[in-house]
């Protein structure tokens, strides 16, 4: 079913949505690329193609970074004749540069934080690309409003920290017009970076939760670009995230990334239950890389919490003792231990958590009054609402009773200071502060504590520093709900909801003896100092590169509308089955092997009644009827259904239970093929599934005649997977000494005689064949599961030791475009059902026998 998650989707998916109120542009930045890309399809600018004019001075890689903002400030010119610009020292995505290779590029793409007169943007455009290798993308006022303020701010940010729209009034109810917005947006940051991308050689980095359907709108353009995207907040559980109308639209479309990054293990791991809960999609870690396959594609997980700029930290604490900034605040807090707050201004963050913390320990341990000091910093808030203006009115009201309760001529407990603050002031608050506490309720990284640690450090080239000498010590009181908090080891983490906890930990924090305070500080710097951004940058475009490395090798095309689109990887030598190739080599042949399996191969798995109809018997009959012809049904179903189902078909053969038991073509009698006819095992395996079966809601069990099958299909995904697997290693070690295998597959686990598998089933076919003096010159094999991959495998070890000819015609092909080791691929069953029904007519009429009768169930 289409999603109708958007206005107009089948527009948006060709390239056509007429962005809301945004007049089409005059004129165009001169693209940077001399190379033609790998287009799919082309926007509705036809007449701009992806090639230039402009000579490229780009022959190494470049890398083009994609965020919300640019890291440029602006301001007018004094005389209000344009404007000024300078670099944003501040910007992550500045600091970022310093990881990677110094040969690449850099460019920007992103969003200014001032209004530009449309008059003025290209002109503007064109002086940001030339001095600053900046693409500015420029959103209308309408659309920024509802992108920006409106589903960024009122319906990721909430959701991905867990505030639920439980109401109108308390979070507000979901606005597709804000979703239409954000489309929208992104779109237009699409169109500044296909303006300047070479996509055979540029790679794509995209960050946070503003663009995260980017990835779909650049992966329609270019098969094969290399893309990053990292999300800088929190990713939550799947239960919070599947509230998302719009939940598949952005999963789908950040899956056409190359490499998702995350701060820590729970964000990606909350990522992937996603993944698997909705879309079916189970990761693998493999050399302690995590990967989710994707139609083909391998989509790397990284989880790397970024770091701070060192280099410029340092260079501020010179700075912060040259302006005696840190002499005034000692004087200040003379005789005093401060403790340290540095917030943003919102509902998240906890602030007023930390104020009750605050005055907690001062009811418990009332030696602290008139000697303990919470300053606490504000930042200035980025988002607007109701919330804010009442969490705002809370936290002062909370500062005006602890001041008044506890405080004396002299001394405020409280120092609240809600004003821009420079980071040289900042930098000399966390040089004399004891402690730093985040009471952050969800946070995605928060870099306050990391500052505060080198801070402590100081600098030791600064003679002038006075924490230059003595041992270096902080502490810290973090919150359990930020991205820092798992590598900070050797801070004391809070539930920040516990106040009577968190103030327990404060306490704990100041009064620890120095040395320990010392081994704790040691500790982080060593981590900080180590891991900055430089590192995490690094480290991310390292695993960018390789996920990427074989995407020129691989045959790529795009399927899917809307934010369905998905691009399908195969390797270059695995093709579509073409109906007439293999028509005119098997009219060619003549001593044919066809192998078939049954469900998902001929028959839908997501058909109810499992009955062949009438035209694949018919099918089948034709097949088997030609003298020339050798056919099997290969299955794993029992011999009693698959018999009677396939009664008419008197020239067949069938293989049952992945063929345990044999018919032959024009045999009555089935033939067991397993090596062992003895079924005790079956007492020590049943029972055990029953156990998981009583314990895991939805799940079952199948007897068959030589196996036992627990299928957990109907089963809570998450859980059933984790049965499975428990049941896996449990059927394992109590039959260990029986002559069984135990095998997981597609929502399922199997127990079944050893020596039984469909690659043994193939073999056998393939060697009565050779000793009837009827080697098989033409193979045809068809499959979708793991057990027919078995077929395909015994292939080329038949082709080895000549039970086939190396002149044989083979012809392995998988159900659906996914990794295989078959060489084809055909879509699905009716295609199947298709491609044998050419071959039925190819096939010579003279040859067959009476089956006319027979032709229908």
């Amino acid at each position: 079913m289409m999603s109708r998650s958007y206005t107009n989707l089948l527009d948006l998916a060709s390239g056509n949505f007429p962005v809301m109120g945004q007049p089409r542009e005059k004129k165009r930045l001169p693209r940077v690329m001399t190379v033609p890309g790998v287009i799919s399809e082309l926007d509705d600018d036809q007449a701009n193609s992806v090639t230039s004019d402009v000579q490229s001075s780009v022959f190494q890689d470049r890398i083009i970074i994609v965020a919300n903002q640019l890291p440029v400030k602006a301001k007018r010119r004094p005389d209000n004749k344009g404007w000024s610009f300078s670099w944003d020292d501040d910007s992550l995505l500045l600091q970022l540069k310093d990881g990677l290779p110094e040969e690449m590029e850099v460019l920007y793409v992103g969003s200014l934080k001032v209004d530009v007169d449309p008059i003025e943007q290209d002109e503007v455009s064109q002086l940001l690309l030339d001095r600053f290798k900046c693409v500015p993308a420029f959103l209308p006022p309408d659309i920024l409003t509802k992108f920006y303020h409106g589903f960024c701010k009122q319906h990721l940010w909430p959701l991905f920290h867990y505030m639920l729209p439980f109401s109108a009034n308390h979070g507000g109810r979901f606005d597709r017009s804000l979703w239409e917005a954000y489309v929208a947006a992104n779109k237009i940051f699409s169109q500044r970076v296909i303006e300047v991308i070479n996509p055979e050689d540029d790679y794509v980095w995209i960050h946070d939760y503003h663009l995260m359907v980017l990835p779909t709108f650049l992966r329609r353009r270019f098969n094969r670009l290399r893309m990053g995207f990292f999300l800088h907040s929190p990713f939550p559980s799947s239960e919070i995230y599947r509230t998302l109308p719009v939940r598949e639209e952005i999963l789908k479309a950040l899956l056409n990334s190359d490499l998702i990054g995350f701060h820590t293990f729970d964000y990606a791991r909350h990522f992937l239950s996603c993944c698997s809960r909705m879309l079916g999609l189970e990761y693998q870690s493999k050399r302690g890389y995590i990967g989710l396959e994707y139609y083909g594609r391998t989509i790397g997980i990284k989880i790397m919490p970024v770091g701070i700029h060192m280099a410029q930290i340092e260079s501020v604490l010179r700075l912060a003792d040259k302006e005696w900034i840190v002499g005034e605040l000692k004087q200040q807090f003379e005789g005093k231990t401060v403790l340290l707050g540095v917030d943003d201004m919102d509902v998240f963050k906890g602030i007023n958590l930390k104020l009750l913390a605050m005055e907690q320990m001062l009811k418990q341990h009332p030696k602290w009054k008139g000697r303990a000091v919470l300053v606490q910093i504000i930042n200035p808030a980025r988002a607007r609402g109701k919330d804010l203006e009442d969490i705002q009115a809370e936290i002062q009201a909370s500062c005006e009773r602890i001041n008044e309760t506890f405080g004396q001529p002299g001394y405020e407990p409280i120092v609240f200071i809600d004003r821009p603050v420079s980071l040289s002031e900042r930098v000399a608050y966390y040089t004399i502060a004891e402690c730093v506490v985040v009471t952050a309720v969800r946070d995605g990284m928060n870099l306050t504590p990391y500052e505060y640690i080198v801070c402590r450090q100081g600098v030791s080239e600064s003679e002038s520093s006075s924490e230059s000498s003595g041992p270096k010590k902080s502490m810290l009181v973090v919150s359990e709900f930020i991205g820092c908090s798992p590598s900070l080891s050797g801070a004391i983490r809070v539930n920040p909801w516990n106040i009577e906890a968190t103030a327990e930990a404060m306490n704990e924090a100041i009064s620890m003896a120095d040395a320990e305070k010392q081994l704790r500080h040691e500790k982080h710097y060593r981590y900080v100092s180590s891991h900055d951004v430089a590192f995490w940058s690094r480290s991310f475009f390292q695993d960018m590169e390789r996920t990427c490395k074989d995407h020129f090798r691989r045959r790529c095309w795009g399927i899917g509308l809307s934010f369905g689109f998905r691009v399908v990887a195969l390797d270059s030598n695995f093709r579509k089955l073409s109906i007439d190739h293999i028509v005119s080599v098997y009219l060619r042949s003549k001593n044919r092997a066809i192998l078939l399996d049954y469900d998902g191969t001929v028959m839908p798995q997501t058909s109810h009644n499992k009955t062949p109809s009438a035209e694949v018997i018919s099918i089948i009959n034709a097949l088997s009827g030609d003298i020339k012809n050798t056919v099997f049904v290969v299955s794993g179903r029992g011999r009693e259904s698959l018999g009677k189902w396939f009664s008419p078909c008197k020239k067949l053969g069938i293989a049952a239970e992945h063929g345990y038991f044999m018919k032959w073509p024009s045999d009555d009698e089935w033939e067991v093929c397993g090596q062992n006819s003895e079924f005790g095992w079956k007492e020590i395996a049943e029972p055990v599934m029953k156990l998981y079966t009583e314990a895991t809601d939805g799940s079952s069990i199948e007897t068959k005649e030589s196996a036992l099958v627990w299928h957990h299909r109907d089963a809570d995904l998450g859980f059933g997977s984790s049965q499975a697997k428990e049941m896996l290693d449990h059927l394992e070690s109590v039959l260990a000494n029986e002559p069984v295998a135990v095998k997981s597959g597609q929502c399922i686990v199997e127990v079944k005689p050893q020596g039984v598998s469909k690659g043994v089933v193939a073999e056998k076919i393939f060697t009565t064949m050779a000793e009837n003096g009827r080697q098989a010159d033409f193979v045809l094999c068809i499959g979708d599961d793991r057990s027919d991959e078995e077929m395909f495998e015994i292939i080329s070890s038949a082709i080895s030791s000549g039970i086939l000819s190396s002149n044989t015609a083979v012809f392995a092909c998988t159900v659906g475009q996914k990794p295989s080791k078959a060489r084809y691929y055909l879509d699905d069953p009716a295609e199947v059902v298709n491609m044998l029904d050419a071959l039925a007519e190819a096939s010579d009429p003279e040859s067959f026998t009476d089956t006319g009768s027979e032709g229908s169930l």
